[in-house]
């Protein structure tokens, strides 16, 4: 019964890890729900900096933000890429990653040349696998992102472009969608465009006032844009975060569904062999039988 006893051994090192893949599955439901209350109270924030800044820039028409200059053919291009920190959530990071990296050979075949900034150690680790250019990075962020740990890195970017160094600068995450479904996002972060700061018809009657600036308009917009941007990188860590816990419950479930049914298919060969070996066991009990009496 040597090969029952190794499939019993199987069964019980795959329910170990059934085990373990639902408690899992359970972490990552329960942390899924904070994550996604967080990346919804985060929005108001960067809408009502919005909102202030179109309206500010709205009444100085006449001043034009550096983080607004465009250049028609950016030969300089930085990325934000934004991964987990740990695995175990299915095709998360992978898919993101891909459109990184299918980006990057665009700018690289228009003669362009690249610079990153990491938030999340496994984007962390596969940019310096292949070769990029990272000026700065984050890693170990936890359950909940700080602003805080996110500034250093952003404001590298960001002094970049305004210094022209930079000629465009792109957002790299995986936006939630629901809990079934996250899509992969590049998109550009700067220049900002007009769109980007339009306000609705709303917004607009909802101020009627002039500002007293100091020191002066342009420093006051310069500074709000500066904490628009921020906000925006902040709002791409918590949606990244939510798409993590909910790519994690996924894929442990099927985990757990698959351990499931592989158990099933061991007992069922172990019971096959029990009997086989009982069957065999019989045929000598009788051969031996029929072999004395005759």
């Amino acid at each position: 019964m040597a090969v029952g006893k190794e499939i019993r051994g199987k069964i019980k090192s795959v329910e170990n890890t059934k085990k373990i893949t639902k408690a899992m599955e359970m972490v990552a439901a329960s942390k899924m729900r904070k994550a996604q209350e967080r990346m919804r109270s985060a929005r108001p924030y960067a809408d009502k900096i919005r909102n202030i800044t179109a309206h500010l820039s709205e009444a100085n028409p006449e001043y034009k933000s550096p983080y607004m200059r465009v250049v028609e053919s950016p030969k300089n291009v930085g990325f934000i890429v934004v991964t987990t920190d740990k695995g175990l959530c299915g095709g998360l990071n992978t898919n993101v990653l891909r459109a990184v990296t299918n980006k990057m050979k665009e700018v690289q075949s228009a003669g362009g040349t690249i610079h990153t900034v990491a938030i999340g150690n496994k984007g962390f680790g596969f940019l310096n696998r292949i070769g990029a250019t990272v000026v700065s990075h984050a890693t170990q962020l936890g359950d909940a992102p700080q602003l805080e740990k996110l500034i250093g890195p952003v404001k590298v970017m960001l002094d970049a472009f305004v210094e022209g160094r930079l000629d465009a600068v792109y957002l790299c995450y995986t936006n939630f969608i629901n809990t079934m479904k996250q899509e992969p996002m590049v998109e550009p972060l700067l220049p900002l465009s007009a769109s980007r700061l339009e306000q609705t018809a709303a917004e607009k009657q909802a101020y009627g006032w002039d500002y007293i600036y100091e020191p002066d308009a342009p420093t006051v917009i310069d500074d709000l844009l500066t904490r628009y941007i921020e906000a925006l990188v902040y709002q791409a860590v918590a949606e990244n975060m939510a798409s993590e816990q909910s790519a994690r419950m996924v894929a442990m479930k099927a985990a757990t569904d698959n351990a499931g049914t592989l158990i099933g298919e061991l007992k069922l060969i172990y019971n096959k062999t029990r009997q086989a070996a009982i069957t065999k066991e019989l045929s000598e009990i009788v051969g031996g039988a029929a072999a004395i009496s005759g």
